[in-house]
């Protein structure tokens, strides 16, 4: 079973940037969609940034556009998630997620968490203000 672990949270002030990685366990990692989620207290867990498994972009959200950069390094098995001039509206559990189906084909289902059968246990951001 796939196993998915994020690191790199924490604490950072407004205008800081942070580097988020999420290590695969999997050896066939290069084949998944992969994609990052953010759950702030009290809302529902959103997309942030989706990559197909070849390492093109299927997604990025509006309010990070710009500003976060998803990526893949195959030959670590981690996904990564750049995020610079972070706001405090960015501030949440920040959750990478994986998907073998479809040949590694993301699409427009994978905006929905549901979707997505393999997920890390979390990395908090905190940006102050």
């Amino acid at each position: 079973e796939e196993q998915l672990v994020e690191s790199g949270g924490g604490p950072v002030q407004a205008g800081g940037s942070l580097t988020l990685s999420c290590a695969a366990s999997a050896s066939n990692y290069y084949r998944y969609c992969m994609g990052w989620f953010r759950q702030a207290p009290g809302k529902e867990r959103e997309v942030v940034a989706i990559v197909n498994s070849d390492g093109s972009i299927s997604y990025v959200l509006d309010s990070v556009k710009g500003r976060f950069t998803i990526s893949k390094d195959s030959a670590k098995n981690t996904l990564y998630l750049q995020m610079n001039s972070l706001k405090p509206e960015d501030t949440a559990m920040y959750y990478c997620a994986a998907d073998l189906r479809n040949r590694g084909v993301c699409n427009s289902g994978h905006f929905e968490a549901t979707r997505w059968p393999y997920w890390g246990q979390g990395t908090h951001v905190t940006v102050s203000s």
